[in-house]
């Protein structure tokens, strides 16, 4: 029988699902009740998070069937260290974009609130869900929001990167669901478990065809992680659009990550017999020059909101660089390298709006001006004049909020991104064989370079806006704007202070992926074992 607790597995998703579907009952218009329905979603959300990850501490794997159906035929939410690892994210970052968007920024255009709800949705269902289909089904719920909220405001360089975010992932949805569809035609079932315990059952004449849809499947991944050349998309994408909506559509890159780890690891692990490490050198390689790409993009950009979006295209190298080791130990130091990074670049998305405001006088009325569009309410127009009141020593704080950024995404000692490339590369070091292998070395020569190319490249621009291109008056920021860019960075440092826990958590998330019999057995129960999974 199924006890209530059981049920806090599927409310990540049911809670934004309706309260979105409130606030548009409500109407746009009718912003406090809607604002009202946001707040106490995102109390929820967080709330409901961080329960799951306290569960998630005992090494068990909990399953939700809906409507009690056995695996094979209904669909099955799963909740392991990965996933409420993920949902704590979701919630940090959301949490934060929310708050930011109270200064107005939800104005730019019309049903923010219910677009960033459905956001959270398909993130969330993406991060819980147990089979291919569902995994579908909740990237397009993800993808159509984030449409929304690239768009959202107006501007034509928002429009022409929003329409090319659009067609880059219909093109990725189009390969997801030709790859889901080989999959299932082949093996019968797109259960991830459950694929895991046929895959060694494949018979040769099948395993070309099997690996041929999951290598489509895994490019559409890897367009929403933005490897190289994948990628080209991202900077421009989230350079375009507006603060809240540019902080919370940073973390859809790590959908792709979680996607490869989850069904990578789970499909072609040791057990996968003749497939087992399909496509791990593509994954290395890929990642690799995605770092190349990365940093050459930070150094190459003047323009902040690029030059966040080119620190997501590094950080996604080094996710997946790290996981083509296949090294568990690796893989721990990269989910922490994760948590970190996510943190920090949402935090620098919804900086730099404020940063921006003290090149030039003015610019803070100019910025609000273009996204205060309100619908139709004059007197709101009124109040966008002014964005916030002048807080004394404002100059000071973001200008230490941005050199924490900095620090953070350069990976210099003793925050957590320092923490995290020494987590990643010791192992291959301390582990390797003598001679160590080229691309052990590629690796560190890439994380060392690109941490050092980001930090001349925040450094330039944190010389250009607080130094060269001071305003002559303080720029106005509101007290929720400031609030979440604190609060993230807060979360970075509690991480850095943490590092002993987090890190074991971390390890102990990789070392239960990279060996998934609690999962199999939690799914399948004994047939884990009559099937060929890991016993």
């Amino acid at each position: 029988m199924i006890g209530w607790m059981d049920h806090l597995v599927i409310a990540p998703i049911v809670v934004p699902m309706l309260a979105g579907a409130a606030m548009i009952l409500a109407g746009d218009r009718r912003r406090r009740l809607v604002v009202g329905i946001g707040g106490v979603s995102l109390a929820l959300i967080m709330a409901l998070a961080i329960a799951l990850l306290l569960r998630a501490q005992v090494p068990e794997v909990r399953i939700y069937r809906l409507g009690d159906w056995p695996t094979l035929f209904g669909i099955v939410l799963v909740t392991d260290r990965l996933s409420a690892l993920m949902l704590v994210l979701t919630a940090c970052l959301g949490l934060a974009a929310f708050l930011f968007s109270l200064a107005k920024w939800q104005r730019a255009g019309v049903y923010f609130h219910p677009l960033f709800q459905f956001q959270l949705m398909g993130l969330n269902g993406a991060f819980l869900t147990g089979d291919l289909f569902n995994l579908f089904v909740f990237f397009e719920v993800m993808l159509a929001a984030s449409y929304g909220m690239a768009l959202h405001g107006s501007g034509v360089a928002r429009v022409r990167a929003g329409l090319h975010y659009l067609t880059i992932n219909l093109v990725a949805s189009l390969l997801f669901l030709v790859g889901v569809s080989v999959v299932y035609g082949i093996a019968g079932t797109l259960n991830m478990a459950d694929l895991a315990a046929r895959i060694p059952l494949v018979a040769v004449e099948d395993r070309g065809l099997v690996e041929a849809g999951l290598a489509v499947m895994g490019v559409a991944f890897l367009i929403k992680a933005a490897m190289w050349p994948l990628g080209f998309w991202l900077p421009g994408t989230y350079a375009a659009a507006a603060a809240p909506a540019a902080a919370i559509l940073s973390i859809l890159s790590k959908v792709g990550i979680y996607a490869i780890l989850r069904v990578w690891l789970l499909l072609f692990g040791p057990e996968a017999g003749a497939s087992a490490g399909f496509g791990a050198d593509w994954l290395l390689v890929g990642g690799l020059l995605t770092i190349a790409f990365g940093g050459i993009a930070v150094l190459a950009t003047q323009d902040l909101p690029r030059l966040a979006g080119a620190s997501v295209l590094v950080s996604s190298g080094t996710l997946l660089a790290a996981i083509g080791t296949g090294q568990a130990a690796v893989t721990g130091g990269a989910l922490y390298y994760l948590a970190g990074s996510v943190l920090a670049i949402g935090a620098l998305f919804l900086l730099i709006e404020l940063a921006e405001r003290a090149r030039e006088v003015g610019a803070d009325v100019l910025a609000v001006t273009r996204e205060a569009m309100g619908p139709g309410e004059e007197e709101e127009e009124a109040e966008a004049e002014e964005t916030g009141v002048a807080i004394p020593g404002i100059l000071a704080i973001l200008g230490l909020s941005f050199m924490a950024c900095a620090l953070l995404l350069a990976g210099l000692p003793p925050l957590s991104g320092f923490l995290a490339k020494f987590a990643i590369l010791s192992p291959l070091l301390g582990t390797a064989p003598a001679p160590i292998p080229t691309t052990t070395w590629l690796l560190m020569v890439a994380l060392i370079l690109s941490g050092l190319a980001t930090l001349i490249a925040m450094a330039r621009a944190g010389i250009a806006v607080f130094w060269v291109g001071q305003a002559s008056r303080v720029p106005r920021v509101r007290v929720v704007e400031l609030a979440p860019v604190l609060l993230l960075l807060a979360l970075s440092g509690a991480l850095t202070l943490g590092g002993g826990p987090a890190l074991a958590y971390m390890q102990a998330t990789a070392d239960q992926l990279h060996a998934p019999g609690d999962y199999l057995r939690a799914v399948l129960g004994a047939r884990a074992v009559l099937t060929g999974g890991t016993p």
